[in-house]
Formats: C-alpha cells, structure tokens, sequence
C-alpha cells in the first residue's frame, strides 16, 4: 500500500482527471477501502482543496472550484509533461514564449530536487527546416477569444486581412466588411493556428488563419452546432490542405507500378495509396496540384515506373524526359 502522502497525491490526480468519481471507485483505483478514501478526502479538505460529496448509495466525489488557490501537487510524470509543454510553447506559434518561461520558472522553484534535476535536464530546441518562412506567431488573447466562442456556441464577428493587399485606409490591409461565421474547432496545422468554421456569408465550411484574425465585440447569438464534413475534424483538415475540395481530392492523380517493395515505397508516398504486387513490386495511387508535379514526385523513386493512367501523367513524363535530356546536351 502506498504511504498517506504518496496515496494523497494519487488521489488528487484521479480527482482531477475526470468531473466525478464515485466513491468505491477511488478505492478501488488506490487499492484501499472505501473509509481510507473518506479520511484521504478529509485531509485534501484541511489542505485547502474544496472537495464535494455526493449523498446516495453510491456516494462520490468531485472536485469544486474554490475561493482560494490551494498548494498545486504534482506527480512524477505531470511534472515533467508540465515542463516539456512549456519548453516547447515557443514551436506553437501562439506567443507565449516568455509567458511559457515565467510559468517554468515559477513552477520549477516549488518542485523538489529530484523533480528539479530532471526537468533541468530537459532541453528541447526546435529546428526549422532550411528556407522555411518564419512561422506567423498569434496573439495569445485571441486564441483565448475564439475558443470561448468556439465554447459557447455563439457567431463570431472578425475582421480578416488577407495576406497582402493595400487598402484604401493606408494600413496596408484591404478594408471589407466583417466576417460572420459559427466557430466549430481551433486547430493547429504546420505549426500554424486556424479556426474551422461555418461561413454564415458563403454558406459553407472555411478554414481561417488565425494569425489574420481579428475578432470583433459583442460575438453573435447561439447556434446549433453543424457536423463537420466527414464527421473527423482532423480528416477534414488534413483533407483541405492536401487538395481535397470535396469531389475526389487533388486536382492530378495518377497511377503506376514501381518496382520497388511496397514497404519502401508507402514510407515515402505520404497520402499516397500503395499496393503490394510481390516482393519487389507495387502499384501506387497518388496525387498532386499539377501533373508535372506529380510526375516529379513519383520519379524520386529510383525505380523502373510503368504508367497506369491517366495520359496527362503519360504527357508529363514525356515533358520531363525531353527537359532532364537538354539539360544534358548543354
């Protein structure tokens, strides 16, 4: 059985985790009986945390909102989660990185040693790809903003600047009336911020930078919440920026047979389909903005390629093939 003060923090953390928590439960999970967890629960309340009973044969327990901030308790794993969080704020793109190192800084001082020197140890530097454009970073208020609506259900009015264009009131940005749209998930994409929602103006799905956001006070009334498309709201991300429109994907897709093992191949193909066809042969489904573009990326392979269809790929094969060979004659 683990000590009272180790049994305590376990407690806590299970508290924390979920809204409610019935009572046989807790001692089940922490491996003692029902009455050890009531005299645990009365020594959380003499520290401060304002833990609510629930009456009834299957009593419970939830954890309240108090009028004061308790002493914060930490385990093991939550503490260095805690501090791998906050040392990698700044690849969020969300602005927060000094506000990120205060708050380690803050909770490293009330850590004990062990947990100090652990944390220490975590160093994390995010690297950039060569000729990557810096990441646009978003005001951490308006994230804050748009997840409330997001919360609340309620419309959201934004100013939203294109990437450049001037405008007639000398700011550099175009001048156009707010947008009005139900906010349905704040996502993150490529270490940038976009909000899904529904364009009330164009009666459809829209994915919105965030970082070219600026929402506008009072929000709009409540609405009834809409289905992502799909049902996924990853999928439906992850769908918009690899072409996909809603009839059939990228704009070029083609198909071939490598001579190359599937393995190898579905390594590198990204959304591509892969189909084994032996041991040293698969076929390959795979899509692209142009066809040039996806004939480029399926020659990276350095395999023999046999052409399926459709003949634009044929063509642009052959486009290529007549480049790479002037290319050798000048």
């Amino acid at each position: 059985m683990q000590k009272t003060s180790a049994r305590l923090l376990s407690l806590l953390s299970l508290l924390q985790a979920r809204r409610d928590w019935p009572g046989q439960l807790l001692a089940e999970r922490l491996e003692v009986s029902p009455r050890t967890v009531r005299r645990d629960i009365d020594r959380l309340r003499e520290l401060g945390y304002p833990i609510v009973a629930a009456k009834g044969p299957d009593g419970g327990y939830r954890l309240g909102a108090g009028s004061r901030l308790p002493p914060l308790l930490f385990d093991d794993d939550q503490a260095v989660a805690l501090a791998v969080a906050l040392r990698t704020a700044a690849a969020t793109g969300a602005g927060i990185e000094e506000a990120a190192a205060r708050a380690l800084n803050t909770v490293r001082q009330v850590m004990p040693a062990r947990l100090r020197h652990r944390v220490d140890a975590l160093e994390v530097t995010a690297v950039e790809r060569a000729g990557a454009r810096p990441h646009p970073q978003v005001d951490p208020q308006v994230l804050v903003a748009l997840s409330a609506a997001v919360r609340d259900r309620e419309v959201l009015r934004f100013d939203y600047s294109p990437v450049f264009a001037p405008g007639a009131d000398g700011t550099g940005r175009a001048v156009a009336p707010p947008r009005r749209a139900e906010p349905h998930h704040l996502v993150t994409w490529g270490a940038r911020w976009y909000l899904v929602a529904w364009d009330l103006d164009r009666d459809d799905w829209r994915t919105f930078r965030v970082d070219r956001m600026a929402p506008r006070t009072p929000t709009g009334p409540r609405f009834t919440p809409r289905e992502v498309p799909g049902g996924d709201v990853a999928a439906f991300v992850a769908g918009r920026f690899q072409g996909f429109d809603g009839s059939g994907g990228w704009p070029c897709r083609g198909e071939v047979i490598l001579d190359l093992p599937a393995s190898v191949v579905s390594a590198y193909s990204r959304d591509g389909i892969v189909e084994e066809l032996g041991p040293h042969r698969c076929r390959l489904l795979l899509g692209a903005w142009s066809w040039v573009g996806l004939a480029t990326a399926i020659g990276r392979f350095d395999a023999d390629i046999q052409v399926i269809g459709p003949p634009e790929l044929r063509d642009a094969f052959t486009l290529l093939a007549h480049r790479y060979t002037n290319a050798t004659t000048h």
